[in-house]
């Protein structure tokens, strides 16, 4: 077990699912938006991806260039930025994968969700995978409270931005993408959903 997880560090089990299923072979570019302890990199930076990254906290970014500069030296530390994602500084079509893991849920209002899921999309490439998990109400509809907009107070004490299956559908026809999976959601005993949303980019 100690093992595995020095291999895997904390990877997001449908990201690893994704692995499992060869839809991140060697050689990708992978862009994680929104990284924060770097979870979701380790495995990708000892197999020697070529990883890039943002997150709006500083201690994140110097922590996760330490973690690149000991498990994939070869990597400058400017691949990882102190950005928002709605406006990194990294070109259209620069990666491969581009990973968005509970980060989205954390916006504002609309205008805010729609700034960083574009931010998101922009930097992926034609052809391809967008992989995200964010909060939803699939499955817990009548257990949140509405506070404004689509932010919900969670039954676990959060409060956080809510899609559902019908804001995700419109935003993969909006984007010019198609599911690659169908909507998948857990439940974690009734105090929140996370679902998890795999787009291919249309191109």
């Amino acid at each position: 077990m100690t093992e595995l997880r020095e291999h895997f560090g904390e990877i997001d089990i449908y990201l690893f699912d994704q692995l499992l299923r060869d839809r991140v072979p060697p050689g990708l570019r992978i862009l994680d938006a929104g990284f924060g302890s770097g979870r979701n990199l380790v495995y990708l930076l000892r197999q020697k991806y070529e990883v890039f990254g943002v997150d709006k906290d500083p201690r994140s970014v110097d922590h996760v260039r330490r973690l690149a500069a000991t498990l994939a030296p070869h990597l400058p530390p400017d691949n990882f930025r102190a950005e928002a994602i709605e406006s990194m500084s990294f070109p259209d079509a620069i990666a491969d994968f581009v990973i968005s893991s509970a980060v989205l849920h954390f916006a504002r209002n609309d205008n805010q969700f729609q700034d960083m899921l574009r931010g998101t999309w922009r930097v992926l490439r034609p052809g391809g995978l967008l992989f995200c998990r964010l909060a939803s109400s699939i499955g817990m509809e009548h257990e949140v409270l509405p506070v404004a907009g689509r932010r919900f107070l969670l039954p676990d004490g959060s409060e956080r931005y809510l899609v559902d299956e019908a804001l995700l559908t419109r935003a993969t026809n909006d984007l010019g993408g198609r599911m690659v999976d169908p909507l998948k959601t857990t439940v974690v005993q009734n105090e929140r959903c996370m679902t998890t949303w795999v787009v291919q980019k249309n191109g």
